[in-house]
């Protein structure tokens, strides 16, 4: 077997060219979103994944009949970038319900979007997770938001989330009860000191699209865009040793870790941040994301037979205390998620809690879970542990969302790192430095033209 899949990628390697227009690295949402544009461009290119398949941290894994994304992560609709390259139809999109179950003090409280949901959004008026003003105070901010362009709120005055709560009048209550593990669970980060520009953006996005779920996992949204590229273009299982700008009259390149090399009028690095600046280390090319180090998290998967109930919503820890930071039955938003007569849950914390080891992480879930959801928490079965360290980069202030991808001398580079650290980001840097190379090709091609 080792000796049949050894001679698969050595025919895989020889059928690499010597050199090619464009050359891609890393086939996550934003190296498919370069791809996806470059071939509409009618640009050649070939792109290049170390791993076994598409989609960098955006993709599922098929385990037993279960769909387990790696990672939890929720596809919003509003997002403009998506909406020009996605089919949403053909993603087949399961809503969450608008608002979340809180824990707190032994029980669990709703927090209801009073738009979509009026009657819930009246009956929560009361609960202990904010006060009425505070409710009311979330209803008017989210409308304020709608006033803006996205554009314009990536790009206003900004401080830290939790300084911008802080001065909208929200009070310590429903920050810590309701705000940090809400938004926290978006940004892995429970301090909220992620860029208030984020804040802004993503209350824009809850006003006006829907949180959802593609009904085969989050990996169909990689998968589509990977489909509408030429399948000749696309290499995995090929990592990449080494990236060099173009000089001395020699085009720019990359080193395969087999020792192939690719020359190529442009390169793009489409990798996450800290292998970006690895690769791009020996170009003397400035580091492609901030030095400060990213954010992560863990995703635990459990099979479960019977859920606490049906609906479609997320539960939030209130507390702050304990590992869990929010729990979500997948399958009660998608049943495609899970077998029939089964159910699947997804656990997140924030932060990947190395100094436990996968059982020891899961026992004291299990134990958080049991307080939660009662005995029958008791036979829910651990399926797998997702630790991802790097879930986003640094995305604290000062930012910059439109940061260059253009690096010079053939190189550019694009990802969320030089976005917001959203589906949208990584999509729109995908298509800015496809726009980039077209315009370094066309003057290329004229400047040869005037030579001759």
């Amino acid at each position: 077997m080792d000796a049949l899949l050894d001679k698969q990628v050595k025919a895989f390697r020889a059928s690499l060219p010597e050199h090619k227009e464009v050359v891609i690295v890393g086939a996550g949402l934003a190296g498919l979103s370069c791809g996806l544009h470059l071939h509409r461009a009618g640009v050649p290119f070939v792109l290049l994944e170390a791993s076994d398949g598409v989609g960098g941290r955006v993709r599922t894994d098929k385990v037993d009949g279960y769909l387990l994304d790696r990672g939890f992560q929720i596809f919003l609709t509003s997002y403009e970038e998506a909406k020009a390259v996605l089919d949403y139809d053909a993603l087949d999109l399961e809503p969450f319900y608008a608002g979340a179950l809180v824990r707190w003090q032994g029980g669990f409280h709703r927090v209801a979007d009073p738009l979509r949901h009026p009657l819930d959004g009246v009956l929560s008026l009361t609960n202990p997770i904010g006060s009425p003003p505070d409710k009311v105070k979330i209803g008017v901010f989210r409308t304020a938001q709608l006033l803006s362009s996205p554009e314009r709120l990536l790009a206003a005055e900004e401080t830290t989330t939790m300084q911008r709560l802080q001065a909208e009048g929200f009070s310590p209550a429903i920050i810590q009860r309701f705000f940090q593990p809400f938004l926290g669970g978006i940004f892995f980060d429970a301090d909220l000191n992620v860029t208030s520009r984020l804040f802004a953006y993503v209350m824009r996005c809850l006003a006006t699209g829907a949180n959802c779920l593609p009904a085969q996992g989050i990996g169909a949204v990689s998968e589509q865009l990977a489909s509408r590229l030429p399948q000749t273009s696309i290499h995995t299982g090929q990592a990449v040793q080494e990236v060099r700008p173009a000089a001395d009259g020699r085009p720019a390149s990359v080193t395969l870790k087999g020792g192939q090399s690719i020359a190529a009028d442009a390169v793009v690095v489409a990798t996450e941040g800290p292998t970006a600046a690895k690769l791009l280390s020996s170009s003397a090319q400035a580091s492609p994301s901030k030095p400060e180090p990213g954010v992560g998290t863990a995703c635990l998967y459990y099979r479960a037979r019977q859920p606490p109930s049906q609906e479609p919503i997320l539960y939030l820890n209130g507390d702050g205390k304990g590992l869990i930071n929010n729990a979500q039955f997948l399958s009660n938003v998608a049943p495609s998620y899970a077998p029939a007569g089964q159910s699947l849950l997804s656990v997140s914390t924030l932060g990947t809690h190395d100094e436990l080891s996968d059982q020891d992480l899961s026992n004291k879930i299990k134990g958080e879970l049991k307080e939660w959801f009662g005995a029958e928490a008791e036979g829910y079965q651990l399926m797998r542990i997702y630790r991802i360290p790097f879930a986003q980069p640094n995305q604290a202030p000062p930012t910059n969302f439109e940061r260059e991808v253009v690096l010079g001398n053939g190189l550019f580079v694009c990802g969320d790192h030089r976005a917001s650290a959203t589906f949208n980001g990584a999509l729109t840097s995908g298509r800015r430095a496809a726009e980039a190379v077209q315009a370094s090709l066309s003057a290329g091609t004229m400047r040869s033209m005037a030579m001759a």
